[in-house]
């Protein structure tokens, strides 16, 4: 059952990079936007913003009670690992999920998405890492090893827990990809601090995260889909969402186990340009493939 056109759609997050690209997309497709964020930069689509500490569990209730919105997608959080200490980045992340899923569902928020991360797989790992198969799915084994993969886990696990106990919302979290923002196919850092083009140049630098990204516009139009389809899921189902290539111009059956020697007995299994990560569960049960790769953006082969 789609969301009735004209729906209060409750964003956290919102002057993100992923955030700017999908309030744009949703109040594209006929929402009314709320944007709730402590930085500027929250598009003027939104019919409102605000800052709000949703760390603070009473102000997570004055902001779902105050808009009383029918869905939210919450993507709040310190976005990238050891950019801040990692006591402060699991105690904000967590806090954080936990307090918008218990505000959302306590006042009646009928659909909530809330964005987890392709770290809980546990590549990078200082002591070594070999995935249990290649491409990753949601089935894959979770490995986390630093605050930011587990507090994204444990947000999971918030969805999870709050998904079986609500007789009412409906959950789900989605995994999305390193996300590339419009502006940055035109050359502003990404949120490595490295240009699309130098990651690409250097395949050290994307290879840590097995050359794994999805454009902002491509991960919206996922979570629009995702918010109309909840009713028809079950309830807390968790989507991989990533390119249909990799952020390599090489294949990763070549370039992976020279920059992962312990992906060599996998990496054979992903032919031509495909990814690492695998998308085909949001696919097959929403209906969504991603529409833009580094080739179509920037016009390199």
């Amino acid at each position: 059952m789609n969301l009735e056109a004209g729906s209060r759609i409750l964003v956290t997050g919102s002057a993100g990079r992923f955030g700017r690209s999908l309030v744009w997309a949703l109040a594209e497709a006929g929402h009314e936007l709320i944007g709730i964020d402590n930085a500027p930069g929250t598009p003027s689509c939104c019919a409102a913003t605000l800052p709000a500490d949703l760390t603070d569990l009473g102000e997570a209730y004055q902001v779902m009670t105050r808009f009383r919105p029918a869905a939210v997608v919450h993507l709040a959080a310190i976005a990238t690992p050891f950019s801040r200490t990692d006591a402060l980045t699991y105690r904000v992340n967590t806090q954080l999920a936990f307090n918008v899923c218990e505000a959302a569902s306590a006042t009646g928020v009928e659909r909530v998405v809330v964005a987890s991360s392709p770290t809980v797989i546990g590549y990078g790992a200082p002591h070594g890492w070999t995935p249990a198969r290649l491409p990753i799915d949601e089935s894959h084994p979770v490995a986390p090893w630093h605050a930011y993969s587990l507090s994204k886990l444990v947000a999971e696990q918030v969805v999870a827990t709050f998904a079986r106990a609500s007789t009412g919302t409906r959950f789900a979290a989605v995994r999305p990809c390193f996300v590339i923002a419009p502006e940055e196919w035109e050359g502003a850092p990404t949120q490595s601090g490295h240009t699309v083009r130098e990651r690409l140049d250097d395949p050290k630098i994307a290879g840590v995260s097995l050359f794994n990204y999805l454009d902002a516009r491509d991960a919206s139009d996922l979570v629009l889909a995702l918010l109309n389809r909840l009713p028809e899921l079950d309830n807390g189902e968790v989507f991989f969402a990533g390119a249909a290539d990799a952020l390599a111009r090489e294949p990763l059956a070549e370039v992976l186990p020279r920059i992962i020697p312990a992906t060599a007995g996998h990496a054979a299994a992903l032919t031509g340009t495909a990814p690492a990560f695998s998308s085909a569960k949001a696919e097959r049960l929403l209906g969504w493939q991603a529409k833009r790769s580094w080739r179509t953006e920037i016009g390199e082969i």
